[in-house]
């Protein structure tokens, strides 16, 4: 057999990669992106503007990173959303490792001070996408930390590196590519592991760079450029419906009936 070729996907999503396992012609690490039509499947040649969510503003509990599929850089948002406390806190997880976040929550808390451990935690990623690579690590304690500060990275801004259990950022393969992407598409702020400043020649332009060798300083230089939220969340306030009662298992209107609930 000379070409061996995986076509994977989400059934509830309409993105497809056709992945090269085994290729005697060729390289075997490149990635096709397609969608799926009712009328048939289509090429994405850029298919970086799938895995970010369209929003007009940033808000707290969202970072985007970059990611290295075989060769193809591809950018992805990730977000967190953080809980009250509670006696048996929560872990939700969708396309992201249940166990490295898992993990990434503790090196917070152990390392960078943030009391995250008894609290809800929610983490999902935009698109359907899958992160395996452990270079978003970063962006995955960046959510997190935002969502809990109740504050947010700016939409210009890029964050990826590895974290270890010590609190240390490492550096990942291919932080050339990885800019040079994140610069095409028009982000001119990053935040990154030590050894990342390329040369003049890759391709990177209007690209700011922050380097951080912990999560701690990674987090100080993501307070000092954080934005704050421009709307604050919608509030509820029973009193200003006084024929609405609380009661047990709904809401109920006076003067309806006592199985009348909202």
């Amino acid at each position: 057999m000379d070409v061996v070729l995986h076509f994977e996907g989400d059934r509830n999503t309409t993105l497809r990669l056709v992945r090269g396992v085994k290729n005697r012609f060729g390289a075997a690490d490149e990635v096709g992106c397609f969608v799926l039509h009712d009328n048939g499947i289509e090429c994405v040649a850029d298919p970086s503007g799938l895995f970010l969510d369209q929003r007009p503003e940033p808000v707290p509990g969202t970072a985007v990173t970059v990611a290295l599929d075989g060769k193809r850089p591809l950018i992805g948002e990730i977000q967190a959303l953080i809980g009250q406390e509670a006696a048996s806190p929560r872990r939700a997880v969708s396309g992201i490792d249940q166990s490295r976040a898992a993990m990434i929550a503790a090196v917070l808390e152990a390392r960078a001070g943030l009391s995250i451990g008894r609290r809800d935690i929610y983490l999902s990623t935009v698109g359907g996408m899958r992160l395996t690579d452990p270079s978003a690590d970063l962006a995955v304690a960046m959510a997190m930390a935002t969502s809990y500060a109740q504050t947010c990275l700016p939409a210009s801004t890029i964050v990826f590196g590895e974290v270890g259990l010590a609190g240390d950022l490492r550096r990942v393969t291919g932080m050339d590519r990885r800019l040079a992407e994140a610069s095409r598409l028009g982000f001119t702020r990053a935040i990154v592991p030590p050894g990342a400043m390329p040369p003049k020649n890759k391709g990177i332009k209007n690209m700011h760079i922050l380097e951080a060798s912990t999560v701690s300083a990674a987090l100080r230089a993501m307070f000092n450029i954080a934005v704050q939220p421009s709307s604050k969340p919608l509030e509820v306030r029973m009193g200003a419906r006084p024929d609405l009662k609380v009661v047990d298992g709904g809401t109920r209107v006076d003067g309806t009936g006592d199985n009348d609930f909202l």
